[in-house]
């Protein structure tokens, strides 16, 4: 394609067999960017920050940015669903690459619910939020739901295990999903990134 010629093409709503539209490229990158500030902030703060206060105040950003997330994949299926298509990979594509990232994709939408999911609930049915009379806020415009009053400590423990794995999970699966957009983009050189890109 010639430099700049993207800018004289219309910006295409839908998905088509062979480009994402512009809705189903926006929520991919912010729920990208997102997804990695979260993943990010968790590390940071369950490691490097000591002070209760701190880690608090930390805590709640990254449980309203979870949420976010959550909102955007419930998005991102509706949109789906709305616009029906999806570009697959290139024809001569070999099979088990395919089979590859087909599952990776399905790992990764199953992570981008079951983490939010999981942190929810980990939250929700911890005691010590009961006793310090703690609520789930989102930034600070609303509170989430607590079905556990007072908390239920294995249910927390349970759900901070599969937040946990589903973290680490989520962590493996990107890089290889990044590492398969860049064999395509400089070995292959075909246009699977364009058409998350540019469209």
């Amino acid at each position: 394609m010639p430099p700049h010629a993207w800018q004289d093409r219309p910006m295409k709503t839908m998905n088509t067999n062979t480009s994402w539209g512009w809705p189903a490229r926006l929520i991919h990158w912010v729920t990208a960017g997102i997804v990695f500030w979260t993943l990010g902030l968790g590390i940071y703060m369950t490691n490097f920050v000591a002070d209760l206060s701190d880690r608090f105040f930390l805590t709640q950003i990254h449980k309203s940015w979870g949420f976010v997330v959550f909102a955007l994949a419930i998005a991102r299926v509706i949109w789906l669903a709305i616009s029906r298509k999806r570009p697959g990979l290139p024809s001569d594509t070999p099979r088990w690459q395919k089979t590859a990232a087909r599952t990776t994709h399905w790992v990764l939408y199953l992570m981008i619910f079951l983490m939010p999911l999981s942190g929810w609930i980990m939250s929700a049915a911890a005691p010590l939020q009961d006793l310090l009379n703690m609520d789930n806020m989102v930034f600070s415009y609303f509170a989430l739901p607590d079905p556990w009053v007072p908390g239920v400590s294995w249910v927390e423990k349970a759900a901070r295990l599969v937040h946990f794995w589903s973290s680490i999970i989520l962590s493996v699966t990107l890089l290889i999903h990044i590492a398969g957009v860049l064999w395509h983009r400089f070995v292959i050189k075909d246009n699977v990134l364009q058409r998350m890109t540019t469209g």
